[in-house]
């Protein structure tokens, strides 16, 4: 869906988009009996997302990641696992959830950096290991060894930077001239790397991002005498209907045809591949969740008038610094529109969920409904000044709640 963001001005049932109507029919009944905020997230966007991306990369071999940090969710990680589906963790935590849910040894692939620190407190054998630095590579290379782990190598193109500072490069994996005495190491200990891995960064603009970084990891398994029967594309794609601040369509560049291309021509890059694999976990996930907030008060002041909510950005939806969602109310209100903040309760500037013209109608008691907030929100939520929010899931059938709100009793025990 890339149509311009729908806001709280939804028409009515006849005319509303489908998956407003989808979440709204979910969120209703929920209102009688789960007090705002809460978050609900559903496994139906998450299924019909792995199927178009099955089927648009269905001639290619592709293995799908649960990129786990996306949403650390228990039902949807036990949804994956009963689809017999392997899982990339990035922490000590998501490893033991992963082993805590049954996940076998060999569909566990252990990523992120510094992880030569607990790795082997749990060192199991049979894992995916993508060494991130020098250190690690020392550190676990004789756990491999012994245990047979298939180990590979993060390596930092040229194509991974910081967003935010585009001229710095990002912390993650071996630059070349790291990795070449890494992979003399692993070679005389023997354990030759299977994966090659690369990590861009979250909502990557184009397939030619990927085409940069394929080609210098082309070059660099070339250089190095090294074959690779995995190529792990780390990196974010950008889910549709999503906009930056400014109001640009995040996958505007995005094209499926020219990434199905770059893959069939990339299969020729690395003598030996077997598999791409792929932890498109923001893909995936970020449809495949909302947050619904409550006006609790309005102010006018200056031209911009002020919805307060009982839920924002710096409680539940960090991403809205730099991402524009859509969103709609219950009940859908009409009429003349004046700029407006969506703020949150805490006693931040910063903690404003979206600016936009709405309609001068929305009141205090409205429900307003955020979309795909399915990836990221969940693991960045804070406790500034209140509890967690609950949570609700719903399975294709029905709609459980799985962790309640945190009373006071609770956020104030976390002290010893």
């Amino acid at each position: 869906m890339n149509a311009p963001p729908a806001d709280v001005a939804a028409p009515g049932p006849a005319g509303e988009p489908e998956r407003v109507r989808f979440w709204a029919a979910l969120v209703r009944p929920l209102l009688e009996r789960l007090a705002t905020p809460f978050y609900l997230f559903s496994v139906t966007p998450v299924r019909a997302a792995l199927a178009e991306l099955e089927a648009r990369l269905s001639h290619l071999p592709v293995r799908h990641w649960l990129s786990f940090k996306t949403q650390p969710l228990r039902p949807l990680l036990r949804w994956w696992r009963a689809q017999d589906r392997a899982v990339e963790v990035v922490s000590e935590f998501e490893f033991l959830a992963a082993r805590a849910e049954g996940f076998a040894p060999e569909q566990i692939l252990v990523n992120g950096p510094a992880k030569h620190h607990w790795l082997p407190r749990h060192a199991v054998p049979g894992l995916s290991v993508n060494l991130d630095s020098v250190a690690e590579a020392r550190a676990l290379a004789p756990l491999a060894r012994g245990l047979g782990w298939r180990l590979g190598l993060r390596l930092n193109t040229a194509e991974e930077f910081d967003p935010e500072s585009p001229r710095h490069p990002t912390q993650f994996g071996l630059t070349p001239t790291e990795a070449r005495p890494v992979l003399h190491h692993l070679r005389r200990c023997g354990r030759e790397p299977e994966i090659l891995h690369f990590h861009l960064r979250t909502n990557v603009t184009s397939a030619r991002c990927y085409e940069r970084a394929l080609r210098e990891a082309a070059a660099f398994c070339a250089a190095a005498r090294w074959r690779p029967r995995f190529v792990d594309c780390g990196g974010g794609w950008p889910p549709p209907g999503v906009r930056d601040r400014a109001g640009r369509r995040l996958d505007a560049r995005f094209n499926w045809d020219a990434l199905r291309r770059l893959l069939e021509r990339a299969r020729g890059w690395f003598p030996g591949l077997e598999e791409f694999w792929l932890e498109n976990g923001r893909w995936l996930t970020a449809r495949s969740g909302v947050l619904v907030v409550t006006v609790r008060d309005v102010k006018e002041r200056r031209g911009l008038r002020h919805l307060i909510c009982d839920g924002g950005r710096t409680l539940q939806a960090l991403v809205s610094l730099w991402e524009q969602h859509e969103l709609f109310g219950l009940p859908a209100r009409r009429g003349p529109r004046v700029l407006t903040a969506i703020t949150g309760p805490t006693c931040m500037a910063f903690d404003q969920l979206a600016r936009r013209p709405l309609p001068r109608a929305l009141r205090p008691g409205d429900r307003l409904v955020w979309l795909d907030a399915g990836a990221y929100h969940l693991p960045w939520e804070t406790r500034f000044s209140h509890g967690r929010a609950a949570v609700a899931w719903h399975d294709g059938r029905q709609v459980r709640v799985v962790r309640r709100a945190e009373r006071f009793a609770e956020w104030w025990a976390q002290w010893g």
